[in-house]
């Protein structure tokens, strides 16, 4: 493929991505197939010989559409949201023309530059404390890393490089391995301070917690993966009060603010903590401006040294939507995750489980936890809308997530119609099944 087909078949990608967007809620939500149904479909090894975009591209529909779940559907309410939309993938398009490996400040400057900016763009959306910042005097920074769990476990690997070399200050007799084997991280089972918890959109009380750390000396990481981007709405920005206490805090661009996946964002109050624990230096990774002080070189951030462009996917997104737009974006999910609520409580049959804060509604039929795991398995196998569960307390419960970009009102209503439908069916027989027992 040269210059002049890619122009060609890039123009017809771009119509089919569009096509295949605009059109979604048409497709089934999940997908029919069964575990292994794609190795029939290709060939065992890889073609000697080129083949045609043509023939590619027709494989597309073939092949690959029918094993996708359609997670940017308005029909899809599980997990938590992908985030997706254009501007995103325009600057995802030019992430792979440019082609950078960004592991250093000289292997592509503006790699490197304009994620400094973008992570203190972003950071002062949701009025970070300055020492997050990357200013001319500030010891901190932030960083995108490729999860929320990669962020997590990369505080934890910094917390106690950092608490070994302190320890050793203290008692030089004492080996890397003596210190290792007493070592002790603190955890919930979420593993550390959570605002949004994944099974309930549930918020840790910093304000209670960040003292206690701050005083015993322990590392605070706060993981806020999907709540945190509604912190740039003011009504909800209190639910970050305390993240002053916090070492590392880190939440998911790439959840809910229209960044495509992968874009998690991570501050540090000192950069040191980080490039202390991860600082690799071989000689053909060295460059001249490394030592300056006015440069950043992100793989001493990180556990891998490769990194792609992504801080442009941010770029093009906050220019093209501005605050305004994302914080419509975040308050319309709010508003339907209220309504799917309110016709929820309406319902006597049914009950919500959670505080309803964001964009997580947790529910259950009034019953055992069988009857809610039947009601479940019904909705999935309909495949009309597709949910997941939790458990709380004990208890099985149905998470309504609100998730795409697209989603309406009247998808909401679609869903719960549906919903509401199907525990009608099951009741009836359920009743049936138990009154012949």
């Amino acid at each position: 493929m040269d210059a002049a087909e890619f122009r060609k078949r890039g123009k017809e990608m771009v119509d089919y991505i569009a096509d295949y967007l605009e059109k979604i809620d048409k497709r089934q939500v999940f997908p029919d197939v069964e575990p292994g149904y794609l190795r029939p479909l290709i060939p065992d090894c890889a073609p000697q010989d080129p083949e045609s975009f043509e023939d590619v591209f027709k494989d597309i529909e073939k092949i690959i559409m029918p094993g996708v779940t359609h997670w940017h559907s308005p029909y899809f309410f599980a997990y938590f949201p992908a985030a997706s939309s254009f501007p995103a993938l325009l600057a995802d398009m030019l992430c792979g023309g440019i082609g950078c490996v960004g592991f250093s400040w000289a292997a592509s400057p503006a790699c490197t530059e304009l994620e400094t900016v973008m992570l203190d763009w972003l950071g002062k959306m949701i009025n970070l404390p300055e020492e997050f910042l990357a200013g001319k005097h500030s010891q901190g920074g932030g960083v995108i890393q490729g999860s929320a769990s990669e962020a997590t476990l990369i505080s934890l690997l910094a917390a106690r490089t950092k608490t070994i070399r302190q320890v050793q200050s203290e008692k030089p007799e004492l080996t890397e391995a003596d210190i290792m084997g007493r070592l002790v991280a603190y955890a919930s089972d979420q593993f550390c301070a959570t605002l949004g918890t994944t099974p309930c959109c549930s918020f840790d009380k910093l304000l209670e917690l960040g003292p206690i750390c701050n005083k015993e000396n322990i590392w605070m990481h706060i993981d806020a993966a999907y709540a945190g981007s509604a912190f740039i709405c003011p009504e909800f920005r209190h639910l970050l009060n305390g993240v002053e206490f916090a070492d590392s805090f880190n939440f998911n661009p790439h959840k809910w603010l229209l960044v495509n996946f992968d874009c998690s964002a991570m501050w540090v109050k000192k950069r040191s903590d980080l490039t202390g624990a991860f600082k690799l230096e071989p000689l053909y990774l060295q460059h001249h401006h490394q030592e300056s002080g006015l440069v950043t070189d992100y793989r001493h951030w990180q556990i891998p040294l490769g990194r792609r462009f992504r801080s442009l996917k941010l770029w093009f997104v906050l220019r093209m939507y501005g605050v305004t737009g994302l914080q419509e974006h975040i308050r319309k999910h709010v508003r339907l995750s209220h309504q799917f609520e309110h016709l929820v409580l309406q319902d006597e049959r049914f009950e919500t489980c959670a505080e309803v804060v964001l964009g997580l509604v947790c529910f259950r039929l009034k019953g055992s936890n069988e009857l809610n795991k039947a009601l479940l398995k019904s909705i999935n196998e309909a495949k009309k809308i597709h949910l997941v569960p939790c458990h709380l307390r004990e208890k099985f419960v149905l998470r309504f997530a609100i998730c795409s970009r697209t989603v309406e009102s009247t998808h909401i209503k679609f869903a719960w119609q549906h919903i509401s439908q199907l525990a009608t069916d099951l009741l009836k027989t359920w009743e049936q099944k138990h009154h012949q027992q």
